[in-house]
This record gives C-alpha cells, sequence and structure tokens, in this order.
C-alpha cells in the first residue's frame, strides 16, 4: 500500500463497519449510512497556530475513534476506501 501522510490536523482512517443489532440479538440489514467509527492509519503534524508552533494532536495510529458522519472526505489507495477528516471532527476515542 502506498504511505499517505496526513498534512496539518487532518488524520487518515479506515472507516469500520458498524453492525446493527437489536437488544435481543437480531441483526437488522444494512442502512448504507456513511461510517462514523474508524481505525487510525495515520496522523498530520498538527494545524499551525496563529503564535507559528503548531498544535497538538489527539490521536494517534491504531486509536479507535468516532467522527462526525458528514465531514470526511472519502478517497481509494490501492483499491482501499480511506477518509481524511480534520482533527476537530473526531468526537471521541474508543479505550
Amino acid at each position: 500500500m502506498k504511505k499517505l501522510i496526513p498534512i496539518e490536523d487532518h488524520v487518515l482512517i479506515e472507516p469500520l463497519e458498524e453492525e446493527k443489532k437489536t437488544a435481543s440479538g437480531i441483526v437488522l440489514p444494512d442502512s448504507k449510512e456513511k461510517p462514523s467509527r474508524g481505525k487510525v492509519v495515520a496522523v498530520g503534524a498538527g494545524k499551525i497556530l496563529d503564535n507559528g508552533e503548531r498544535g497538538t494532536m489527539d490521536v494517534k495510529e491504531d486509536d479507535i475513534v468516532h467522527f462526525t458522519k458528514y465531514s470526511p472526505d472519502e478517497i481509494e489507495v490501492d483499491g482501499k476506501k480511506l477518509l481524511i477528516i480534520r482533527h476537530s471532527s473526531i468526537l471521541a476515542i474508543e479505550h
């Protein structure tokens, strides 16, 4: 796979499919909604702030994150779909 390095405060994410299941265990059909959860593949160096310093990034490679559904841009690299998203659109990190 090609090595992509996001710039500034961008994060490269591999989307994770979410299985829809009811409380009783019934699997629901795929709704074709955009993903809102993924695995971080690469992280930019951080946004350049007004004072000339770089902002810190709260995520690192291999983190599982939740993000806003309609903010990512989708790209394809070596036949694999990836998402590029701004750091500010990440809502939470799973632990």
